[in-house]
This record gives C-alpha cells, sequence and structure tokens, in this order.
C-alpha cells in the first residue's frame, strides 16, 4: 500500500543536460511545489500547488509547457506510467523536490530497475534510498529565506552549484568549508543563462580548483 501520493507537475523522457549525468537518456518526474525563491528561476509555475490546478494523470505525461497544473500519483502508479519510456534513468526534480519524503519513490523505482537521480536546492532533509543519486544544487540567500542543510550536503553525490557572479563562487567555498567530505564530493559549477561574464568565472574556479564545467546543454540543443 502507497503511503503517499505526490503532486506531479510533469513526466517527460528528454537528455539529461547538466552535471554528472550529461548527455544520459532520462525521464524526468518534476513535482509542483517550492517555497525557496530564486529570482531566476525557470519553472516558477510549480512554486504553487492549488486545488484549482489539480488535473488528471494524462494531463501530465510528455506534455511540456510552463502550467501550473499538478497531477496526484502514488510511487506505484508513476513507476507503472514509467514502462512507456526506454530511458532507464530517472531524474526526480522541481519545484523543490526533497520537501517530500522520497524514500518510498526512490525504492520502488530502484527495486524495478530504474537508476534515480534527486536535483535539490539542499535546503530541506534528503528522504530517499541509499542508492539513489543526489545532486544539490544550493541556494544561498534566496528569498524564501532557507538555509542550506549540512546535512543535504553531506548526503549529495554531486555539488551542482549555480554561478552569476564571484560572490556565489565564495559562497559554494563557504559550504564546502562546512563539509567533513569535501574531498570526496564532485563539485560542477554553472553559468546562469550562458552569461559570458559568468561562463569565464566558472572556467577560472573549475581550473583553480580541479572542479568541474557543468553546461545546460539541453539549452544549447532546443530540448526540454
Amino acid at each position: 500500500m502507497s503511503k503517499q501520493a505526490l503532486p506531479v507537475n510533469e513526466i517527460f523522457e528528454t537528455i539529461q543536460g547538466e552535471g554528472f549525468h550529461t548527455g544520459v537518456a532520462a525521464v524526468f518526474i518534476r513535482l509542483q511545489g517550492c517555497d525557496v525563491g530564486c529570482s531566476w528561476c525557470d519553472t516558477k509555475h510549480t512554486w504553487q500547488v492549488s486545488p484549482d490546478d489539480q488535473v488528471s494523470s494524462e494531463q501530465i505525461i510528455g506534455v511540456s509547457g510552463d502550467t501550473a497544473r499538478w497531477a496526484k500519483l502514488s510511487a506505484q502508479q508513476l513507476c507503472d506510467l514509467l514502462t512507456q519510456y526506454s530511458a532507464k534513468h530517472i531524474v526526480i526534480t522541481g519545484g523543490e523536490p526533497a520537501m517530500y519524503d522520497l524514500t518510498e519513490l526512490t525504492g520502488v523505482l530502484i527495486q524495478a530497475g530504474y537508476s534515480v537521480q534527486l536535483e535539490t536546492s539542499g535546503t530541506y532533509p534528503i528522504r530517499v534510498a541509499p542508492e539513489t543519486w543526489v545532486t544539490v544544487s544550493p541556494k544561498v540567500a534566496m528569498q524564501g529565506g532557507k538555509t542550506v542543510l549540512i546535512d543535504a550536503l553531506e548526503r549529495t553525490n554531486e555539488i551542482k552549484h549555480p554561478v552569476a557572479r564571484e560572490r556565489d563562487i565564495d559562497n559554494l567555498q563557504a559550504l564546502l568549508n562546512r563539509m567533513q567530505n569535501k574531498q570526496s564530493v564532485l563539485v560542477c559549477l554553472q553559468p546562469i543563462s550562458q552569461q559570458t561574464r559568468a561562463t569565464q568565472l566558472c572556467i577560472d574556479a573549475c581550473i583553480a580548483n580541479n572542479w568541474r564545467l557543468s553546461l545546460q546543454t539541453h539549452k544549447f540543443i532546443g530540448i526540454e
């Protein structure tokens, strides 16, 4: 028996365009709901979970669009829906998916033979199956006033840090200095909106610190 139904904004198959899994065929499960408040967020339509926007599952499958619609689905229902896709890598994103306990969903998916990746801001506890690949994209001093949790940083496999200016790199260094396992975590820098200055900052910092550059390749090739 499923313990929890989750508000799902959309399900679609594509290529992962960011971070360690760049280039991997993936099915994205985008959850509705976020209170982090990033000013440059490109999925602001996922912030609110309004009862007026609830729809059937058929209306959120394979349909791209910036709408606030969402369907309530259990872990097993989500797993069953994924059988129509070829990709075996599942990315749970949002919104802020870590607002929800994802232990059951990630466990069901892994048991079904999928690899699972969580993309989160690090501002909520990470509740996933142990085999889940966790990508923390730390959001510091955003409008929602949330704090990046040290427990989330210690659980992550990959830090994918958005960079617009020098202080963003300084913020990352401050976060890394709080971590016990900072030598083992993969660090990827991602220039915001492919801005020229931000890209150069990322390049310089990656060379200086032996980090990895993460470009939003899906935007370069025009896919979601």
